[in-house]
């Protein structure tokens, strides 16, 4: 299975214009949060992914609700956010928003831990994990040299080992990975990332 996957698009048509055309090559396209800006915008940002050549499994990010996401996803897009999906035999579970809570104010749609906890106690097992939020400790260190991950999805990462996990929301750590015991945790970004499951 060719997975096609990425992060925080946030309304660049250039982007989503690669994205769209790389997709001809996918079984399954992951769009791990932030698809517009500051929960502007959607409908018009998840139209710029409207000629996906595969289907879509997509968090929200804390740039667009779960509900919002809900109502603009296209026709062949699954939204995840406490719940989980299986496709070609891989079980795959989403969480949306920012955990821990973010200090952008009113129009972050964010997550306490606690809150986190809760939606992530409902995933029993499950191959890939994918959440806008990193896990602590695993590339979710901002400019300012700061850790910022969700302390709850390491905790589900510990408990539930699964073998990847896709993440974005740290803009500063796009492109990286890390592992958590056999997990293998990558924080997308918009660029295209390929995973052969």
């Amino acid at each position: 299975m060719k997975i096609l996957a990425f992060s925080d698009l946030h309304h660049n048509r250039a982007r989503a214009d690669v994205l769209v055309t790389e997709s001809a090559q996918a079984d399954l396209v992951i769009g791990a949060g932030d698809f517009c800006n500051h929960r502007k915008g959607l409908p018009e940002a998840m139209n710029l992914m409207s000629g996906l050549g595969a289907p879509m499994l997509a968090v929200p990010g804390n740039a667009e609700s779960d509900v919002e996401l809900q109502d603009a996803a296209h026709v062949g897009t699954t939204v995840l956010h406490g719940t989980g999906v299986e496709s070609h035999s891989l079980r795959f579970f989403g969480i949306g928003g920012a955990t821990p809570v973010t200090p952008f104010g009113h129009w972050s749609w964010d997550l306490t831990e606690s809150e986190a906890e809760a939606v992530l106690a409902r995933c029993e097992a499950v191959d890939v994990l994918i959440s806008h939020s990193p896990p602590k400790g695993a590339v979710d260190v901002t400019s300012k040299g700061v850790s910022i991950g969700s302390e709850a999805l390491r905790a589900a990462i510990e408990r539930l080992h699964p073998a990847l996990v896709l993440c974005g929301h740290v803009h500063d750590c796009w492109g990286q990975e890390a592992r958590i015991g056999a997990s293998r945790v990558v924080n997308l970004g918009p660029a295209p990332h390929w995973f052969e499951l």
